[in-house]
């Protein structure tokens, strides 16, 4: 028997106890791993050498099942509302307790890693799990420290995540059994009631985006980036879904990360060591990065294989559209070394219009970019979250509202006044559809839109001639190599020109009607940015 005691100096009296494991399996390596989830029947290996697994009930985050507790650090500094929902401290408390009664006598798998690839700015991160894959999906998204790191480590917040545990709502507080809490206090994240390997990390993500910008003056954003040949810096921001993975998977340019940054005095860094990407429809012509990474090592999740073999069939979306693979950083040929870089030169906006309305690519001035940033426009797309089953217009502060603690105006004027310095462009691009909304139109190609971020980055459209677009005052450019030009004007790709008006002013209403939640808040600047549809007499009002 082996006994686990969380960090005393953070803790309260409720968990100052110690519990007693069966076994602790500290710091294994993949192999290790391996043998161990294949052992207990956690997952089974396909040809190519990765974990296959099944995440159960919980196929997606569950958003309205995660709380953060309510005390004197998060009290005044949290946005509160059905993003950020507040649970009191007795029922952390009580749950905490439970859960390590629950796993007594068990196995545990731990783990100690960095959330950061910058030394000024990362968070030491203890895991604890009752499961081998989870503790090797950890492995490959945090940062994993030296030999001579771990002797001297001590963890800054701690993971105890036990899908086999579910609460009773009665009882502990939560709205079903399964709950992710954030202590902000004691530093603990509790996980329940979902196998769900996601929950961990955007768990971190979520400390991190609180910690950064609200001690350490750096932005924290849910976006992926890249590095040019000649040191330029893109970010992609983006919900899931949305491209963020793919986009930045790209041969000709050195990956920092794939989902979460920040951006600090010293430029863009990777919170992560690995990534965790979407797998429907994978395929090596369109995606070979991802596609070659999904080796010894990756854990793809909640795929099938074909037909008499342990061949993956990414076609297959019968047990969700949301499939994915978790796989260390390293796995990625063209990397940029240490997972950082300089301040971003182009920034991209990626909306899944499943109106059909928006250019497949348009340049936005400063008071667009800062208004568009806080709207966070896209359609919510099948698996990403639980009950998603066609795209849904929705609208997520800083493209990661789910993950932001704090209020999104903090984000925005962070970027913002980052942004005053000048040299930065500002994209939006629709990686949804186009000739009309989802299931009339056509999502827009893949190769169109690398090719249009390419060009851009490239600086190659700098001097292309634009047209305004109505409504929203967005520059379409007019021609781009490689991209057939009748396509980069929406309004011309819907044979029915009426109903393309009448999308493009419904879209305009729901922009303004959601943004009314920052009117008196948001700076006059942000409200220049908004559509103006004279027809609605929006902007401004109220």
């Amino acid at each position: 028997m082996e006994a686990i005691t969380l960090n005393p100096a953070l803790a309260t009296a409720a968990n100052q106890r110690s519990v007693f494991v069966g076994d602790i399996k500290r710091n294994l390596s993949p192999a290790e791993l391996y043998e161990f989830s294949l052992d207990m029947g956690e997952g089974v290996l396909a040809d190519s050498g990765a974990l296959c697994v099944n995440t159960g009930k919980f196929t997606g985050r569950s958003p309205q099942d995660r709380f953060i507790v309510e005390d004197d650090i998060t009290r005044d500094s949290v946005f509160w509302g059905d993003i950020n929902k507040p649970i009191e401290r007795k029922y952390f408390d009580g749950l905490l307790d439970k859960m390590l009664n629950f796993l007594e006598g068990k196995t545990l798998f731990t783990r100690d890693m960095y959330a950061g690839t910058d030394p000024s700015h990362r968070l030491n991160v203890r895991v604890y799990n009752t499961m081998a894959w989870h503790n090797l999906f950890c492995a490959n998204m945090f940062v994993q420290p030296s030999d001579d790191e771990l002797n001297q480590f001590e963890p800054g917040f701690t993971v105890i995540c036990v899908p086999e545990f579910k609460a009773n709502p009665q009882e502990d507080g939560t709205r079903q059994d399964n709950f992710a809490i954030i202590n902000m206090t004691d530093k603990i994240i509790l996980i329940g009631g979902t196998a769900y390997s996601g929950e961990m990390k955007k768990g971190i993500f979520s400390v991190m985006n609180f910690l950064l910008p609200h001690d350490q003056d750096v932005l924290a954003m849910h976006c992926s980036a890249n590095v040019g040949k000649q040191g330029d810096t893109a970010l992609f921001f983006g919900l899931s879904g949305t491209g963020k993975t793919t986009l930045s998977a790209d041969p000709e340019r050195a990956l920092i990360g794939d989902d979460e940054h920040g951006w600090g005095p010293d430029g863009v860094f990777n919170f992560e060591g690995g990534c965790y990407a979407k797998t429907i429809n994978l395929s090596e012509e369109e995606e070979p990065d991802i596609w070659n990474a999904i080796t010894f090592g990756a854990i793809v999740e909640n795929t099938t294989f074909l037909e008499g073999t342990r061949t993956i069939n990414f076609a297959d979306d019968s047990l969700t559209p949301n499939t994915r693979v978790s796989y260390p950083i390293n796995h990625i040929l063209h990397l940029q070394p240490g997972a950082r870089g300089a301040a971003p030169k182009n920034i991209f906006f990626l909306a899944c219009d499943g109106l059909g309305v928006l250019p497949p690519l348009s340049k936005l001035n400063k008071e667009q970019a800062m208004f568009h940033f806080l709207s966070g426009y896209t359609s919510k797309v099948a698996g990403t979250e639980v009950g998603i089953k066609d795209p849904q217009l929705a609208f997520s502060a800083c493209f990661g509202e789910p993950f932001m603690p704090l209020p999104p105006t903090k984000y925005a004027e962070m970027l913002g006044e980052r942004m005053e310095k000048g040299g930065i462009n500002v994209w939006l691009v629709n990686t949804g559809w186009t000739g009309g909304p989802f299931g009339v139109g056509s999502r827009i190609k893949l190769k169109y839109t690398r090719a249009l971020i390419s060009q851009a980055m490239e600086g190659n459209l700098d001097q292309i001639a634009c047209d305004t677009m109505p409504v929203f005052g967005f520059a379409i450019p007019r021609s781009c190599p490689g991209v057939p030009s009748e396509i980069l004007d929406p309004s011309s790709t819907w044979s029915d020109p009426e109903m393309y008006r009448q999308k493009l002013h419904f879209l305009a209403t729901k922009f303004n009607e959601n943004f009314q939640k920052y009117r008196g808040v948001a700076s006059d600047g942000i409200l220049d940015g908004a559509p103006n549809d004279n027809e609605e007499g929006m902007r401004r009002a109220g």
